[in-house]
């Protein structure tokens, strides 16, 4: 089956010099100007990945990115830039990408050193994306059957708590804040307040870091939480 990708970028010529590429590697790929187009091809038929150009991102980003995957849990979300420096990687990662690779176009042709890349990294994440499965070392984090493992044995945590840890396990060693949690988890985040984010972190280390011995979420002290298993011991932390 043929893998379908979207491609998010406001320069037509561009998106379609990627598109071409990707068709003769065997990909299925579909050019999108706004995020707004890109949500109608997704009703119409869902999307195994998508590409978004970093500078076409603009403010839509983080909002596109969780409704993108709440419609599909396993699409995977690779940001391609021209912008040198890791400012633009740094913030894409933080809001949710799953990866981010040089965008292969200079001077308005295709590169084929950089194109090996997105086309590499794009391998590499439709695998990733092929099953919802997080397994950190000993931990295994089930998404879709709502399961975790710890050294084989089922660990009981559900609900809010487990979605919490699910969406920090998928962007570990990252930074997350309250109200990224609050807006990739909670339907209607605007009727919470932020203090559920410390409920269903104190469940998590009640229910199942302080039984099991381990440190799966660090506070970062005015930032957010962190997941760091196996290498945290859970505390509150100031990031520098």
């Amino acid at each position: 089956m043929h893998k379908r990708i979207i491609i998010i970028d406001n320069r037509p010529a561009e998106a379609k010099l990627m598109a071409d590429a990707l068709a003769q590697e065997g990909y299925q790929p579909v050019c999108a100007d706004t995020y707004e187009e890109a949500d109608s091809i997704v009703q119409s038929q869902p999307a195994d990945l998508v590409l978004i150009d970093w500078e076409s991102a603009e403010a839509g980003f983080f909002d596109f990115v969780v409704n993108l995957k709440r419609q599909l849990k396993k699409v995977a979300v690779v940001v391609i830039s021209n912008q040198s420096g890791k400012t633009a990687e740094i913030d894409a990662l933080n809001n949710g990408a799953d990866d981010y690779t040089p965008k292969p176009i200079i001077d308005g042709k295709l590169d084929k050193g950089y194109y090996g890349v997105m086309l590499s990294r794009i391998e590499a994440r439709l695998r990733f994306g092929g099953t919802n499965v997080i397994d950190v070392g000993e931990l295994v984090i089930d998404p879709d059957e709502e399961k975790i493992y710890y050294k084989a044995k089922e660990i009981e945590l559900k609900g809010k708590p487990f979605e919490v840890l699910t969406h920090l396990a998928r962007h570990r060693d990252q930074i997350v804040s309250k109200e990224q949690l609050l807006d990739a988890i909670w339907e209607e985040p605007e009727l919470v307040t932020p203090n559920v984010i410390e409920v269903a972190i104190n469940q998590i280390r009640q229910k199942m870091d302080k039984p099991l011995g381990i440190g799966t979420i660090e506070t970062v002290r005015r930032r957010g939480y962190r997941f760091c298993f196996p290498n945290c011991s859970g505390q509150t932390i100031t990031d520098q």
